[in-house]
């Protein structure tokens, strides 16, 4: 069982927008503009992605979204640790939840899209030890030197 409390979340609390705010200048400052695909809070909100906080008390630890694509599909979105929280597992807590609610969804397979550069390797190597691998470009995304894409089948 996870130390860490994960919650629907609604993109209003002014930590989970300052972690997502981190998130988004960071990609900017490891990509080219054109291949940064982190969405921001407005498009976080919108009904076809579920958004989740994960806390430690009341410190916040990690976020992480699943975007629905079609009835059996759905994609990662905004995975995210908190500075203090990495390495300690929180991310691992998001992403157990979020394929957790995927195959609750009845979703038969999962996406997502993450970078090349060394600053990404981690989380390549989490999403691996989870039984994501690498797959061909999806969606609108292209495989090139700055991004990944990997899936899962979770049938």
């Amino acid at each position: 069982m996870s130390r860490y409390r994960i919650e629907a979340d609604d993109l209003r609390d002014p930590a989970v927008l300052g972690l997502i705010q981190l998130h988004l200048d960071e990609m900017y400052q490891w990509s080219p503009p054109e291949t940064v695909h982190a969405l921001p809070a407005e498009r976080l909100r919108q009904p076809d992605v579920s958004f989740y906080a994960a806390w430690d008390g009341d410190t916040l630890a990690a976020v992480g979204a699943l975007k629905e694509l079609d009835g059996e599909r759905g994609e990662l979105k905004a995975m995210r640790a908190s500075p203090a929280f990495r390495g300690k597992g929180a991310g691992e807590a998001i992403l157990l939840h979020l394929i957790g609610e995927a195959r609750r969804r009845g979703y038969r397979w999962l996406g997502l899209e993450t970078g090349r550069p060394d600053p990404f390797l981690p989380a390549k190597k989490l999403y691996e030890k989870h039984g994501f691998a690498e797959c061909p470009a999806f969606g609108d995304y292209v495989s090139d030197e700055f991004s990944l894409c990997m899936d899962m089948d979770l049938t």
